[in-house]
């Protein structure tokens, strides 16, 4: 069986890095090449992204493919959601693309609802509201005045902005246009009547394509630099979460998925989206998956509590590896307090340790006192808000969720995956841990022909990784305990 060479760029909102993938007998192995900081520019209180720096990142890891004298059967790019940027007429950039951070949506969902309401809005794109969604970005930029959305001739998302600026082909990829609250997730179209309500021209957008097409190859200019060959630039899953979910490793459809990390993200796949009161009144999103999949999901905030806690320790001069933090965790008995990982306190806290302790007093439990029992007050609270939301996606899932797959750095967490199976009494199965590379990767593959189906690449995923499984123990204690978890957080 021939070796082939893909070349994947993960771009992130705080750090980004270029991976060379090999697929060949059957398996998929990966080699980071470069891996580079990506920072916010501030500039008179705007906040913007530097895409030339992030351009010129791309093109090193180009490099460092030329130097190894690889030739490459396909480039994919994926990134962050949300963030875009103006093209002039001419083609070229009007500015840097303003940041999601960018404090010029606070207030603006509720100016739009003024036109649209609400429920009407959720109904048109079925994706839950957040003020830096793009439609929000737009609607605040009109209010500006905003001279590049004046002239603007094309608005390009991020990652089909970066392959515009590889090859010169400009397209709206499914999956990244979809989390822009712009979509029309029934018609898979950018949605008129929203286009309307910004005073935009219908041919802003480019028509829609879907993951696994061709956006085009390497110019001259880009090959020359780099010194590789003009190779094609597939569509991937251009939202970092598409290419993650596309390597779920599963063998069936029946099963939920968690992307774990920083922020977890909880969903299942199915082939309508879900646009119900209960998905409305829950907060549920409906985005682009692979091949024209929806991904219905909800947001957690997942590791982000501990890792601010670990941020606040370490500036005190205590610092816990990895591993150090699980041996705390289960140091400590379990079922001594509990969060709910989503409270609005938790969002940005000056202190997490004392937002924690706050938490805890206010709803009349035992306050952590160690490092430890904070830990396990963390792990604790999230096995349970998962065991919540996954409850939540039953009652709404045209299938019956026969087991859960985490995926993404958290699936690493030994000892939070078997919380989380004693929690949701169900199997979980854990890995990849770099599942958003390898679903970037297996797209690309896919888009040259090597795969007819999503079911043959998860395949190939499951051959090319260790997986581990956990089984539920103590349920009943802990269905016991549920009830504790649930009575506390409605006391908030």
């Amino acid at each position: 069986m021939k070796t082939h060479y893909f070349f994947a760029f993960d771009l992130g909102a705080t750090s980004g890095r270029s991976i060379l993938a090999t697929v060949g007998g059957g398996k998929i192995t990966l080699k980071e090449l470069t891996r580079f900081p990506n920072k916010i520019i501030s500039v008179h209180g705007k906040c913007y992204w530097d895409i030339y720096a992030i351009f010129e990142a791309l093109k090193d890891g180009l490099k460092v493919v030329a130097a190894e004298k690889i030739k490459l059967d396909a480039i994919g790019i994926d990134t962050w959601g949300v963030d875009f940027v103006y093209l002039g007429e001419d083609g070229s950039l009007l500015n840097l693309p303003r940041s999601y951070r960018d404090p010029y949506t606070n207030g603006i969902p509720e100016e739009l609802f003024k036109v649209l309401p609400r429920k009407d809005l959720y109904e048109l794109t079925g994706i839950q509201i957040m003020n830096f969604n793009s439609l929000f970005q737009l609607y605040a930029a009109k209010l500006e005045n905003s001279p590049a959305l004046e002239k603007a001739h094309d608005i390009l998302f991020i990652p089909d902005a970066l392959s515009y600026m590889l090859t010169g082909g400009k397209v709206c990829e499914y999956t990244i246009a979809s989390t822009s609250q712009l979509l029309n997730p029934k018609t898979r179209r950018i949605e008129p009547e929203l286009l309307d309500i910004l005073g935009l021209n219908s041919n802003v957008f480019r028509p829609i394509i879907m993951p696994g097409e061709t956006i085009g190859f390497l110019t001259e200019d880009i090959a020359r630099e780099c010194g590789v060959h003009k190779a094609p630039v597939i569509a991937v899953g251009g939202h970092d979460t598409a290419s993650a979910v596309a390597a779920v490793p599963a063998d069936g459809e029946n099963f939920a998925y968690l992307s774990s990390g920083t922020w977890s993200l909880m969903g299942i796949e199915v082939k309508e989206p879900i646009l119900t009161q209960d998905s409305y009144e829950m907060n549920f999103t409906n985005e682009g998956g692979v091949d024209g999949s929806i991904r219905f999901l909800k947001n957690i905030a997942g590791m982000w509590l501990l890792e601010q806690c670990r941020k606040e320790w370490g500036g005190t001069g205590v610092h816990y590896s990895y591993n150090e933090i699980v041996e705390l965790s289960d140091s400590v008995a379990g079922f001594q307090s509990f969060v709910d990982p989503d409270d609005a306190s938790f969002a940005n806290p000056v202190s997490m340790v004392v937002a924690i302790a706050a938490f805890c007093e206010k709803t009349g439990q035992n306050v952590p006192k160690t490092h430890a029992e904070f830990v396990r007050c963390i792990f604790d609270s999230l096995a349970f808000k998962y065991r919540y939301v996954l409850e939540c996606l039953q009652k709404m899932a045209p299938f019956n969720i026969e087991k859960l797959h985490i995926i993404g750095g958290g699936s690493q967490n030994k000892l939070l995956n078997q919380l989380t199976a004693n929690s949701i009494n169900m199997q979980v199965v854990a890995g990849p841990a770099e599942a958003t590379a390898i679903g970037n990767v297996m797209m690309q593959s896919k888009g040259i022909g090597m795969f007819d189906s999503l079911q043959e690449m998860r395949l190939m995923v499951r051959n090319s990784i260790d997986l581990d499984t956990f089984y539920p123990q103590d349920v009943h204690l802990w269905d016991s305990e549920y009830n504790k978890f649930l009575n506390i957080i409605q006391k908030k």
